[in-house]
C-alpha cells in the first residue's frame, strides 16, 4: 500500500480532492423574448379569465446527469397584461399588487426533481408583496437541446402552480373572485 510521507498532507488532499467528479452545472439566462408569467381564475362564477405578466428574468443552473441545479425568475409586476387598460391599471393599483412598493415577483426554487432526465417538479419560494411562501411547480413540459438559431444549448419549460390569493394580501373580492389562482409558467433559457 502505498504511502505519503509524513510532511506532505497538502499533497495527499490535492490528489483526493482531484479524484472526486466536479459538479457540471450549467448556467443558463432567461430569453425573455420567450419567457412569460400566466395567470387564470374564476370570474363571479360566469367564466375563467387569464391574464399574464410579459416582462420575466432570471437563472437557471442545471446539471442533469447529477439531477440538481437550482433556478430564479423574477417578474415585472407593472407588466401585467390583461387585455384591458382599465383592469390593468386596478390590477397595479396598491388594493392589488402595488408595483410602486412592489415592482417583482419573484420565484426562488430550493429543490428541483427529476423522474430520470426529466424534470418534474420544482420546489422554491414565491414572494409577492414581500408575502414569501413555498409552492411546488409541476412541470409538465422540458427539454433541453441544441438551438441552431442561436448556436448554443437552450432548455424550455411549462409549469404550473396554485396559489391563494388572500396568503399574499390580494384576495380582493374573494370569495366572488375565485381566491384560488392557477400560475403558469413559460419559460426559456439560452446556455452562457
Amino acid at each position: 500500500m502505498f504511502r505519503f510521507p509524513r510532511h506532505r498532507p497538502a499533497l495527499a488532499l490535492i490528489m483526493l480532492a482531484a479524484s472526486v467528479p466536479a459538479l457540471a452545472l450549467d448556467r443558463y439566462v432567461v430569453d425573455t423574448e420567450h419567457t412569460f408569467s400566466s395567470f387564470e381564475y374564476k370570474h363571479w362564477g360566469l367564466s375563467m379569465q387569464r391574464g399574464r405578466f410579459d416582462k420575466n428574468t432570471g437563472s437557471i443552473e442545471i446539471d442533469t446527469d447529477n439531477k440538481s441545479g437550482s433556478l430564479q425568475i423574477s417578474i415585472d409586476a407593472d407588466s401585467i397584461n390583461t387585455g384591458s387598460d382599465t383592469f390593468n391599471k386596478v390590477l397595479r393599483s396598491d388594493g392589488f399588487f402595488d408595483v410602486q412598493k412592489y415592482p417583482a415577483i419573484l420565484f426562488q426554487s430550493s429543490k428541483l426533481i427529476f423522474n430520470e432526465d426529466k424534470l418534474v417538479q420544482v420546489e422554491g419560494d414565491l414572494t409577492i408583496r414581500d408575502v414569501k411562501r413555498p409552492v411546488k411547480v409541476d412541470i409538465t413540459h422540458f427539454e433541453c437541446r441544441f438551438m441552431i438559431l442561436y448556436l448554443k444549448r437552450a432548455c424550455g419549460a411549462n409549469g404550473y402552480t396554485k396559489i391563494l390569493r388572500s396568503d399574499y394580501g390580494v384576495g380582493r373580492y374573494a370569495p366572488f373572485v375565485s381566491d384560488e389562482v392557477t400560475l403558469s409558467f413559460s419559460v426559456e433559457a439560452i446556455k452562457e
